[in-house]
């Protein structure tokens, strides 16, 4: 009876470490081909694992797709998670986490835009697609009360994001933190 443990324990391991390839795969292929390019076979081959091994881990390709777009959305949490947990100016961590988009952060931030954006077509992807803007409004939330205020800079980062994905150029972080700032004040001015 004692053995059965760390066997069940080892498989258990196993199979999650398999799984988080799998999704690793997946977010390699949509960078690589975009999300039109996820099959079950094409996330396979990248893992270098048989098909059934996909099919069995992930049923349907909505399944892979919410793993892929989840793992995405559970590191994006994470950061922002540290930014308000953390003293220190707010707005400047998102503005520097919205400028890895344009360095280090651009390939998972391209997969994740392309994901969010198939959610609108795909129902299954739509809760973790809204986890980066809530995530952002409750960053904002520990600036302001105004609804509105919170909702312009989640807007403001989401469409920075875009920005920096559609250009060429290294993002700013002192530039994106001032917009920030705008978008928070700006709103409260606008009524």
């Amino acid at each position: 009876m004692g053995d059965e443990e760390p066997t069940t324990d080892g498989r258990r391991a196993r199979g999650q470490k398999r799984r988080a390839d799998i999704i690793d795969a997946t977010l390699t292929v949509v960078q690589r081909d975009g999300a039109a390019g996820v099959t079950h076979r094409t996330v396979a081959r990248e893992a270098g694992i048989p098909t059934s091994l996909t099919t069995y881990y992930f049923a349907s390709l909505d399944d892979l797709l919410v793993a892929a777009l989840t793992s995405v959305a559970d590191a994006y949490t994470e950061r922002i998670r540290h930014i308000i947990d953390h003293d220190g100016d707010k707005l400047r961590g998102l503005a520097e986490l919205i400028a890895e988009t344009a360095g280090p952060g651009r390939e998972r931030a391209l997969a994740e835009r392309e994901l969010s954006t198939l959610a609108a077509r795909r129902p299954a992807l739509r809760p973790a697609a809204r986890r980066w803007r809530d995530n952002v409004a409750e960053l904002a939330r520990t600036r302001t009360s105004d609804p509105e205020a919170a909702e312009a800079l989640v807007a403001v980062a989401d469409g920075l994001c875009a920005a920096i994905l559609l250009g060429d150029d290294k993002a700013d972080p002192g530039r994106i933190h001032a917009v920030l700032i705008r978008a928070l004040n700006g709103a409260r001015r606008a009524t």
